[in-house]
């Protein structure tokens, strides 16, 4: 039996970069008040920039990046950062101290500096803005409030309506159970409804809603549970015994100080941008609801704009489907930077 210590530095040492202008760093950033970690990866410093926004609130990509980011490394820096609350950064800090600024504008303003400190350490006139599920919430916020900033603005699971999205995927969980015979799973559904209705979203109603969407298919496509993903956390070469300990703490905690301002967003009448505009969408994905979402897209102005389906996913869809997503990073968003001069074309 090898011992995780073993395993973890099999991997970061598969994964080392070694280039001679590569970049691999792991470090803390002071942002607005508070210990931030990021990873910086690369194997060229002048590629473009992604900066990876996560999910949840509280739930770190990090952890889980080395299952389908390393590819990407040839062709841009990749950044993944733990948000204010969650993973590495929770754990740095003093959460009591933290509690009152757990708020939206505080994280968008927390990413407004992170994005900073890459294009004046990096020497970047802009870069790429990824943000994935909850991550969508404050990368939307930034392409409105910066797109001089910004190459593009790419949307995974992009959040638009929480309640909207909530109601699409309860209707897509009752109804698999019904269609499947399934009483447990259509009782435990009916015992929360109308779903959203009016009624507070708690811990305990969401999470028959999600565990329902994640049996269907809803969180990853053709998976009953996800545990392939929180596996994977628990060898990430970026995390300590520390760090994974108290994952669940911090997500428990993002979640109590952001959910009730995560319930009330509407972004549905933010439809006008001056950066360009990607969403990457799962036909799957009842998590965030993706009808939700092409219906906002329909509406959309801005100078460029591509909605991308990826039909075999539905959250997680860098994962699912990590070749398709490369390839739509590499011919849809990377040619729009090489041709501003940040980066060389592919031979």
């Amino acid at each position: 039996m090898m011992s995780r210590a073993e395993v973890t530095g099999i991997i970061a040492a598969s994964r080392k970069i070694v280039s001679p202008n590569g970049v691999d760093e792991l470090l803390p950033l002071q942002i607005n008040g508070s210990t931030q970690w990021v990873s910086i990866r690369g194997k060229d410093r002048r590629n473009p920039m992604i900066l990876f926004l996560h999910g949840g609130p509280g739930s770190p990509t990090m952890p889980a990046d080395y299952t389908f980011q390393t590819p990407w490394e040839d062709y841009f820096t990749v950044v993944q950062w733990d948000q204010r609350g969650t993973g590495k950064t929770y754990a740095a800090n003093d959460p009591n101290v933290l509690a009152s600024t757990m708020t939206i504008a505080q994280m968008t303003s927390d990413t407004e500096e992170v994005v900073q400190y890459l294009l004046k350490t990096f020497s970047k006139q802009k870069i790429f803005l990824l943000g994935h599920s909850w991550g969508s919430v404050l990368g939307l916020a930034v392409a409105q409030r910066h797109p001089e900033w910004l190459h593009a603005y790419l949307g995974v699971g992009q959040m638009i309506n929480i309640r909207r999205s909530e109601e699409e995927g309860y209707r897509f969980a009752l109804d698999e159970a019904r269609s499947h015979h399934n009483s447990e799973a259509e009782k435990e559904l009916l015992s929360i409804a109308p779903y959203p209705g009016t009624a507070e979203l708690t811990f305990g109603r969401i999470g028959v809603q999600r565990k329902w969407i994640m049996f269907y298919g809803g969180l990853t496509y053709g998976r009953t549970d996800f545990s392939y993903d929180g596996n994977a956390w628990n060898i990430s070469p970026d995390y300590t015994d520390k760090d994974l300990d108290l994952v669940d703490e911090g997500s428990l905690y993002s979640l109590t100080h952001l959910l009730k301002a995560a319930e009330e967003l509407n972004y549905e009448n933010l439809v006008n941008f001056k950066c360009p505009i990607f969403p990457f969408e799962g036909r799957h994905d009842y998590a965030t609801s993706h009808t939700v979402a092409e219906e906002w897209f329909k509406r959309v102005d801005a100078p460029t704009k591509k909605l991308v389906w990826f039909d075999n996913s539905a959250h997680m869809v860098m994962q699912e489907e990590p070749g398709r997503f490369l390839y739509h990073l590499i011919t849809d968003l990377r040619p729009s930077a090489v041709k501003a001069g940040d980066g060389s074309s592919i031979e």
